[in-house]
């Protein structure tokens, strides 16, 4: 599923409509991506499933007090 292991962000369903008001149903799909952080502390590589909002919260905080944060949650990093 494409779920982003940070911020919860997943698809939703909308419609779409049209000049004679004809809804139909549209999926809007987040920006999710695949990407492998570096942590120090622990010398390894940490593959995280991220939205591109997620990648901006880890460059602007760092990843390890967000692995902190997410492993406080209960996710298996």
């Amino acid at each position: 599923m494409r779920v982003c292991e940070l911020t919860g962000k997943r698809r939703n369903v909308a419609n779409n409509v049209s000049h004679a008001h004809n809804k139909t149903r549209t999926r809007q799909l987040p920006n999710i991506q695949k990407r492998k952080f570096w942590v120090e502390s622990e010398q390894r590589w940490v593959q995280l499933t991220v939205s591109a909002h997620g990648i901006k919260i880890i460059n602007k905080r760092g990843i390890e007090p967000v692995l902190k944060d997410m492993r406080g949650r209960g996710v298996r990093v």
